[in-house]
């Protein structure tokens, strides 16, 4: 079996996953890691055998492929230089901070014929996965990513750090063009958008309520999608999914009980580890990704243009 070289830039909170992953799977070969936190580097290192590189162009020039989990400030930077050595390229979400850098990773990415994804990893979440088989011409859609503040994520506000999620599940399963966007939300903690609600407008006239906190103390990650006869209730913490129907022989409800209740049977499976084995497998087998470098750009331009409104409604945020 020929083995993908891989490489991981940032070993932090999330990277050090990205690591550990790859380095349990048959058809890879973790080549080396990067972290500017030398001891950090260090640890990891020790902990899945792989050696401490320092420079980007070293790494670059002994490897097919590579995640990025570095700040978000850097992913344009570090994204370009292993797009142009001809490196496959994982980035996390948000893909970069402005439309225009992304554009140009875009634009690298395709002259050096690199794939580029996005870790955007709901879209792996196997109720997910599932919840989309039951999905028709969505009519309304409601999520709530609430949770307690960590102080880790401070760089960014909730919009680009949690919103940005659901900005792109929603973006998948609606398909349809975004023609208008309303947000408000506020800074409580830190000089950016701790809480942020925004209400998107599409085209084929659905319309999407997202709600994004840090400043709450029980987490929810949750989305319902509501339809022609049916509403689906997801938990993506707990990747379940509940799939409430009026029955085909009814022509109305009356009461509960003319209304089916399907829970699916998933099984759990850790979203990173499909991410990247879908990563992997593109990469084997020339295949586009699920989330492409295009659907990164298409939810930042979302991402970003809720924090426009945000801006003109509350001069704090």
């Amino acid at each position: 079996m020929n083995k993908v070289k891989i490489g991981v830039v940032g070993v932090g909170y999330l990277g050090q996953h990205h690591a550990r992953i790859y380095s349990k799977m048959e058809d890879v070969e973790l080549v080396g890691i990067i972290d500017v936190d030398e001891k950090r580097a260090l640890k990891i290192s020790r902990e899945y055998k792989v050696p401490v590189y320092t420079s980007i162009e070293e790494l670059s020039s002994k490897i097919q492929a590579v995640s990025i989990a570095v700040p978000t400030k850097l992913h344009y930077k570090v994204g370009k230089e292993f797009l142009k050595a001809g490196v496959h390229t994982l980035i996390e979400k948000p893909i970069t901070n402005s439309l225009e850098e992304a554009e140009e990773l875009l634009k690298t990415a395709k002259e050096n014929n690199c794939i580029l994804q996005v870790g955007h990893i709901e879209r792996f979440n196997q109720a997910v996965s599932e919840a989309q088989k039951h999905i028709s011409n969505p009519r309304f859609i409601e999520s709530y990513r609430l949770g307690p503040f960590n102080p880790r994520a401070s760089e960014v506000g909730v919009v680009l750090d949690l919103m940005i999620h659901d900005i792109d599940i929603i973006l998948f399963l609606v398909n349809s063009p975004v023609i208008n966007i309303d947000a408000v939300g506020a800074a409580i903690l830190t000089d950016k958008e701790d809480i942020a609600t925004a209400h998107i407008n599409f085209e084929n006239g659905c319309v999407a309520n997202i709600t994004a906190s840090r400043v709450t103390l029980e987490a929810m990650r949750k989305i319902r999608i509501f339809q022609e006869n049916a509403y689906i209730s997801l938990d993506y913490a707990k990747q379940s999914l509940k799939i409430y129907k009026k029955k085909k022989s009814l022509s109305s409800v009356k009461s509960m009980s003319d209304i089916e209740i399907i829970k699916p049977k998933l099984l759990s499976r850790e979203p990173l580890k499909t991410e990247l084995e879908e990563f992997v497998g593109c990469i084997k087998g020339g295949k586009k990704p699920l989330v492409s470098g295009e659907h990164g750009k298409d939810a930042l331009e979302v991402g970003l243009e809720i924090l426009k409104k945000l801006k003109v409604c509350n001069n704090n945020v």
